[in-house]
């Protein structure tokens, strides 16, 4: 499979790309393609994280759950959507959160997350692709099995890495991070359904600079610069 990634992941990843369940995924896309269905994001994006967080950089792991399946919303990047499209809810409480955190003023106006991502924060959702207005759609076609098996796979390689669970759903990954040599916070998800119930107040932001920056690593800057 010559698929485009970032080097050090496609270096990383090699064995996936060719077992089944990943030839599987592409010939599911392809037929998804040729029977006209709108796929987010574009193929040129469904490996945005990895292409924006190169492996030997990863400092952070904040994992969502499904790309947003509206229209121009979804660019690769978990919680993240590109330069004019509105933050949805989910990001707007992000953003207070990191205001009560660490006093950063967040522009509620502006979603694009790649600046985190440039710093070593990789935005992965465990479904990469959706189809529109579909959501979860993809969530049987092998996805889970690539994603569970990066979250190892840096688990294995890496130390010291945080991971950011929130909500149930992200919970569930905790199985596959070895704590004896890494960090997981959770909370409950920023949703608005159950950003009340424990993300509000988690200051999730903080506690990952203060743990990066005992291990000697430059803390990430939350801060967005607007276009």
């Amino acid at each position: 499979m010559d698929v485009q990634i970032e080097s050090s992941w496609k270096e990383a990843l090699k064995e996936e790309f060719n077992k089944p369940y990943f030839l599987e995924i592409v010939t599911f896309l392809k037929t998804e393609r040729a029977l006209n269905k709108t796929i987010f994001p574009p193929g040129s994006l469904i490996f945005n994280a990895f292409n924006q967080t190169p492996f030997k950089k990863l400092k952070v792991v904040i994992l969502g759950q499904d790309p947003y399946h509206g229209p121009g919303q979804a660019h690769g990047l978990s919680f993240s959507v590109p330069n004019g499209i509105k933050p949805p809810p989910s990001l707007i409480n992000i953003y207070k959160e990191i205001q009560k955190d660490t006093g950063i003023a967040m522009p509620h106006e502006y979603g694009n997350l790649t600046r985190w991502a440039e710093q070593g924060v990789l935005l992965l959702n465990a479904m990469l692709t959706v189809r529109a207005n579909e959501p979860a759609s993809h969530s049987k076609i092998g996805w889970m099995d690539f994603t569970n098996a990066v979250i190892q796979k840096i688990s294995d390689e890496k130390t010291g890495i945080v991971f950011l669970l929130w909500g149930k759903f992200a919970q569930e990954k905790q199985i596959l991070i070895d704590e004896t040599k890494h960090f997981v916070l959770k909370a409950a998800h920023p949703s608005p359904f159950s950003a009340d119930k424990g993300f509000f107040g988690c200051k999730h932001f903080s506690k990952t600079n203060e743990i990066l920056t005992r291990q000697g690593l430059e803390p990430i800057d939350w801060k967005l610069l607007t276009p």
